[in-house]
């Protein structure tokens, strides 16, 4: 039996359900979800094996037009998207009406690889009338496209759009292993995790203006000891992080750990600090650091 593999990359706007798409193909949490707009940051990479095949699936940040150095080096990993892709997938959400950034909409519209366009939370829709509208309006916009109507939350028409990446796969032998889920390290999970509850628990600016380092992972028999940090670049955005009596910040901790024992299969021990990192955002050296730059 042929074996097939290859490198499918999701793209979008932000808060249309990439995240969840990609773990519903994945079955496993990596991306981070939350209803704030540029959640993810980073391509995520993940994996999917089977006997005769191997998808690589990539999750890139939400397409804006960037306002900060961070926000640049974000578009620079949906622009990298393009250029490894066997196929793109372009996900929209029901009743949206066009990509953020011309440009990149551009792209897809001249690209020379397959393009499946997903229309996705249609399980939002007031009938089937409504689908069948917006089908028809990204089919013209998009004639290079094939159009399918999904609830990446329902898992609904997600196993059809699988089963059309694996068909329109190249013949090819495996990249990773064939037991990777992911081409990640451990800590850049526990940062992802811990950066989450920071977007659910936080309003304003400081979750955009946070990072996580981990500056310790010890895996040892029965637990794992983690100690990570969390930068923020304003001295009033540490107090508000910490919380009163350390309450805001215990929460985060409790909350991360609880998804970092389902996550690691295993007890975690989680020591939280928080250091101010000034204008860490528009500091191309700390950005490098941070993993941004490439």
């Amino acid at each position: 039996m042929a074996h097939k593999a290859g490198f499918v990359n999701i793209i979008g706007n932000p808060n249309v359900g990439k995240s969840t798409l990609m773990n519903a193909f994945v079955g496993e949490r990596l991306s981070i979800i939350t209803s704030k707009a540029q959640t993810t940051r980073h391509r995520i990479l993940g994996i999917i094996n089977g006997e005769d095949f191997q998808v690589m699936l990539s999750d890139t940040p939400g397409v804006i037009k960037p306002a900060y150095e961070l926000q640049n080096a974000m578009m620079d990993f949906v622009k990298s998207a393009f250029e490894d892709a066997d196929v793109l997938i372009y996900l929209v959400e029901l009743g949206e009406k066009a990509l953020k950034d011309e440009q990149f909409f551009n792209k897809i519209l001249h690209a020379k690889i397959p393009v499946l366009l997903l229309l996705n939370k249609v399980d939002k829709a007031t009938g089937q009338e409504e689908v069948e509208q917006q089908v028809a309006l990204w089919q013209e916009k998009l004639p290079n496209a094939e159009v399918f109507a999904i609830s990446a939350l329902e898992n609904f028409g997600v196993p059809q759009v699988f089963n059309r990446i694996l068909e329109l796969l190249p013949e090819s032998p495996a990249f990773y292993p064939k037991d990777a889920l992911t081409d990640k390290p451990e800590r850049f999970f526990v940062n992802e995790i811990i950066r989450e509850k920071i977007l659910l628990h936080y309003k304003k600016e400081i979750p955009y203006s946070v990072e996580i380092e981990t500056e310790e992972f010890k895996e040892e028999e029965e637990i794992i000891r983690i100690r990570s940090i969390i930068m923020v670049e304003r001295d009033s955005q540490k107090g508000i992080i910490i919380g009163h009596k350390g309450l805001a910040l215990k929460r985060v901790g409790a909350e991360s750990r609880k998804d970092l024992e389902a996550f690691f299969g295993k007890k975690v021990y989680l020591e939280l600090y928080v250091k101010v990192n000034k204008n860490w955002r528009s500091n191309e050296r700390q950005l490098k650091r941070f993993g941004y730059n490439n």
